[in-house]
């Protein structure tokens, strides 16, 4: 599988987990010129921007280690217009899912949400 394919694979995983979660996915992969965002989810009161990182595992690095400061600030341009856009009393955060799959799509999978990963 190409890599496009097993990051569109691996946010397909993020999204389960989170519904499984009680979230209700308002959109996936959200793209404008200022930037992407993966996932956008609900839940409660609280409307969560999520960057998926997926690794094979995290030898070399966690995959949250990934998300640059750089990255973040793309995310948070994305996130502000998505809000401009989409008028909302929701209480928006920032958080980064970790996938690691060994095994590619194939394989066994460890999740790791990290809730409020940056502000």
């Amino acid at each position: 599988m190409d890599a496009r394919l097993l990051g569109r694979w691996g946010e397909e995983q993020a999204a389960a987990y989170l519904r499984r979660r009680g979230y209700k996915i308002l959109g996936m992969n959200f793209s404008c010129r200022l930037g992407e965002i993966d996932v956008i989810a609900r839940r409660g009161a609280t409307v969560a921007f999520v960057e998926v990182k997926l690794r094979k595992d995290a030898r070399f690095a966690q995959a949250r280690e990934f998300v640059t400061r750089a990255k973040q600030e793309r995310i948070r341009a994305a996130a502000s217009l998505w809000l401009a856009e989409n008028e909302t009393e929701l209480q928006p955060r920032f958080d980064v899912i970790e996938i690691y799959a060994p095994g590619g799509a194939e394989g066994e999978i460890r999740l790791n949400h990290i809730r409020d990963a940056f502000q």
